[in-house]
């Protein structure tokens, strides 16, 4: 596993904890600053800013993404509720779909959340270490 993929994996370990986004960067700036050097910080600023799209959907996905995969929820119940009420095989179908589609979004959206949260922490690191206090 490269730096990159382990700073998102510590990326999506903030993410996990119930703090401020302002807490969360700063205790992914004390991690990286021990663990990465300056010059690697930069490599995976430009792949970051390089990967991360700027689309709006992307975007949606990124600020509501439970929103988004919770129409794909009711879908997957409905199609649970159906299935087994009216023994019907293609509910059970839908609901396997709907579920997966609804997995799959959040994912994604955790994926970008965690990316945008590295980079914000990166930029960070950047900015404090060109002005000296």
């Amino acid at each position: 596993m490269g730096q990159y993929e382990r700073l998102i994996m510590m990326a999506e370990d903030e993410l996990t904890q119930y703090s401020t986004d302002a807490r969360k960067v700063e205790k992914l700036r004390q991690k990286i600053g021990l663990s990465v050097s300056a010059r690697e910080q930069q490599q995976i600023k430009e792949t970051l800013v390089a990967e991360i799209p700027t689309d709006p959907i992307s975007q949606i996905i990124v600020d509501q993404r439970q929103t988004v995969a919770l129409p794909f929820w009711g879908i997957a119940g409905l199609g649970l509720l159906f299935g087994i009420s009216m023994l019907q095989p293609l509910d059970l179908i839908v609901t396997v779909v709907g579920g997966a589609l609804a997995i799959a979004l959040q994912r994604y959206g955790w994926k970008l959340e965690a990316k945008r949260l590295l980079l914000q922490t990166l930029s960070e690191i950047e900015e404090s270490t060109r002005k000296p206090n």
